[in-house]
């Protein structure tokens, strides 16, 4: 361990995090001793736990400020769902469905980051903020007025305004109904499905960060003029790491929904945007292992808190001040530096 250089040692920190949260979830579960709620959020935490990371990879390692994260997971969740059932009478079995239709929301969901992206990556701070923003909430109603249905002549898009303008034969069938959604989802993903796309997800951004690619978005991070006077290209590596933080995102929201027996398009609003950038935040903007932490403990933290019954959202934001709170403090952050000194293997002078 002494001859790992110190992110050498943070990304195995980071899988050894990750395998034992896993691992103790398994165990509890196994002894019976998990409730039935906690059950169903395990595929969501392990969603967020995706999301969280790939806005960690615009947000904490690029350097720009994303509001329109869920607008990937959004699509990335519709086209999912859409792929699992037209491949329902090619591809029956349910473990190779469920990733052929991540790979194909993830591509979706990639597509949509290059549309958005050539345009508006040219700008910086608030700017980009805003862009984000409005992107989000034109796929929210996008969706809305989406119907999609699929017969024995293949599947029918309309943007009408009912599921009757498909013009569907009698064997067909409706899989998304605009601002209903899509309902009578066969439910594909499991916790361990979860688990394998966060090892993908840590592997893909470890080794982006590690990589050549990954110091020159670090460079157009910490200063762009400087970064352009050596021939990096600004506008290249920043497209790199949003398409990429735009296709996990949309392999999570595919997870996400094939866990569900129904998904409406206003699950994935300006709200779910700012509760995975919440994430970030707590987590720590470029600390991966931090997204993990927060991402799972925030999606758990409401039901743990539903003893306090109409106060429990009041006990969540106060937690969330404290946290914030001990994260900036300067003695925390002092303790926790001498605790790395044994790690490190190195003593002050």
């Amino acid at each position: 361990m002494k001859k790992l250089s110190r992110a050498a040692k943070t990304d195995i920190f980071t899988y050894l995090l990750a395998t034992a949260g896993f691992l103790a979830a398994q165990c509890i579960q196994g002894a019976g001793l998990m409730s039935s709620s906690l059950k169903g959020q395990l595929v969501p935490i392990c969603a967020y736990v995706v999301m969280a990371i790939s806005l960690n990879l615009t947000v904490g390692i690029l350097g720009e400020l994303s509001l329109g994260h869920a607008g990937f997971m959004s699509i990335g969740s519709f086209s999912g769902v859409v792929a699992a059932v037209a491949l329902e009478p090619v591809i029956p079995a349910p473990e190779i469905r469920l990733a052929s239709a991540m790979v194909i929301g993830a591509v979706c969901a990639g597509g949509a980051g290059i549309l958005i992206g050539v345009p508006v990556l040219r700008l910086r701070g608030d700017y980009l903020a805003i862009v984000t923003l409005a992107f989000g909430e034109i796929v929210l109603n996008l969706t809305n007025c989406l119907y999609v249905g699929t017969d024995s002549q293949g599947l029918h898009i309309s943007m009408l305004t009912s599921a009757e303008a498909l013009g569907l034969a009698s064997d067909g069938r409706v899989i998304i109904n605009g601002p209903v959604g899509a309902s009578g989802i066969t439910r594909l993903s499991s916790f361990t499905a979860g688990f394998i796309l966060i090892l993908i997800t840590l592997f893909i951004v470890q080794n982006l960060v590690n990589s050549r690619t990954g110091r020159a978005i670090l460079a157009v991070r910490d200063n762009r003029i400087s970064a352009e006077s050596v021939g990096i290209s600004v506008t290249k590596h920043k497209m790199i790491a949003f398409v990429l933080s735009a296709v996990l995102a949309g392999a999570a929201g595919v997870l996400f929904a094939l866990n569900m027996n129904t998904i409406v398009p206003t699950k994935f609003n300006f709200n779910t945007s700012i509760l995975i950038l919440v994430f970030v935040v707590l987590g720590g903007l470029g600390k991966i292992w931090g997204s993990i932490i927060a991402a799972a403990v925030l999606t758990v933290l409401p039901e743990a808190l539903r003893g306090f019954s109409n106060y429990r959202m009041l006990a969540y934001a106060i937690v969330l001040i404290l946290i914030m709170l001990l994260t900036n403090s300067p003695f925390i952050k002092s303790v926790l530096g001498r605790m790395r000194v044994p790690f490190n293997g190195r003593r002050n002078t």
